[in-house]
């Protein structure tokens, strides 16, 4: 666990972020996956957060992210979930779509909680066992 010092402050802020597919639809898979992969680097490039561990079954998400103490979770969220919404379903609509309907991709709700020292490897090595065997 990195402490980062900014400008009269000191830090270490990490945080386990879930989210799922609107309806608990298997669509996470193959060329979806991978650009989804993609992108959430990409978003997290973007908006000066680090995405630590990724990890992702058919219908759910799981990622630890480090963040600054300027960052508002709900923000993050926000671009995460909005963005990849958006590009996924300009790349791959048509098969989205038949899987799910209402144009929507993500469940609106998420899970976050803190990440201490302590916890760290639990919730890196349960980012991890998340594909289904």
């Amino acid at each position: 666990m990195e402490v980062v010092k900014g400008r009269g402050y000191v830090y270490s802020i990490q945080y386990h972020i879930v989210w799922c597919v609107k309806y608990r639809r298997d669509v996470l898979n193959g060329q979806v996956a991978i650009k989804l992969k993609e992108l959430l680097t990409q978003i997290s490039k973007d908006n000066d957060f680090q995405i630590l561990e990724m990890n992702m079954d058919e219908d759910h998400i799981h990622m630890l992210i480090n963040c600054t103490p300027q960052h508002y979770i709900p923000n993050i969220i926000k671009a995460m979930k909005g963005v990849s919404a958006r590009l996924l379903m300009k790349e791959f609509g048509d098969d989205l779509r038949s899987k799910l309907w209402g144009g929507h991709l993500w469940n609106p709700s998420y899970f976050v909680a803190t990440v201490s020292e302590n916890t760290e490897e639990q919730i890196i090595e349960y980012i991890r066992s998340q594909k289904r065997k």
